[in-house]
């Protein structure tokens, strides 16, 4: 499969399952799981064509590991980032000593201001390492890097959650 086909399931993906399952008729369980065989099915009515073998190859290579299959594939959520209500069934975790999260320039002044806020999503988004935060950032132009002191802050009653990853 070429890149910009991988690119345009992903993208419409995010869409559906981290935002707005209803724009192909879908409903998503309580966790944010749906079908896999409806998800394609709905997905090509909407001119959206992949095949399961398609969509495995993105679940994998995805580099920001947003989707995730239940154990036997019969199932598909995306992993975070939804701006609906679904319940990913997380356990609170006693964090690294540092995060980190991926901006741009433009939100520094909003963020000193306030501090990191989960705007319409579910949560903040922190990670375990700077390269993925650099990713992150650079979506929207040159990266910013911050640095969380987690520890620190689960020390002072905040709670965090890491979000099991499954491939393949």
């Amino acid at each position: 499969m070429n890149e910009q086909h991988k690119k345009s399931i992903s993208k419409f993906l995010s869409l559906i399952l981290r935002h707005s399952p209803q724009t192909i008729q879908l409903q998503l369980d309580e966790n944010g799981w749906v079908n896999t065989d409806e998800l394609i099915s709905k997905c090509a009515k909407h001119k959206h064509v992949f095949t399961f073998k398609e969509l495995e190859e993105v679940v994998a290579t995805n580099d920001k590991q947003r989707f995730i299959f239940n154990e036997d594939k019969t199932k598909i959520r995306a992993n975070q980032g939804h701006s609906i209500a679904i319940d990913l069934v997380l356990q609170p975790q006693t964090p690294p000593d540092y995060l980190y999260h991926g901006t741009v320039s433009k939100f520094l002044n909003d963020i000193k201001k306030d501090g990191l806020l989960k705007m319409s999503r579910q949560h903040v988004h922190l990670s375990s390492d700077k390269e993925t935060a650099i990713k992150v950032g650079s979506r929207r132009g040159v990266p910013v890097i911050l640095t969380v002191k987690s520890v620190k802050m689960y020390q002072d009653g905040y709670s965090f959650y890491l979000q099991k990853m499954v491939f393949g």
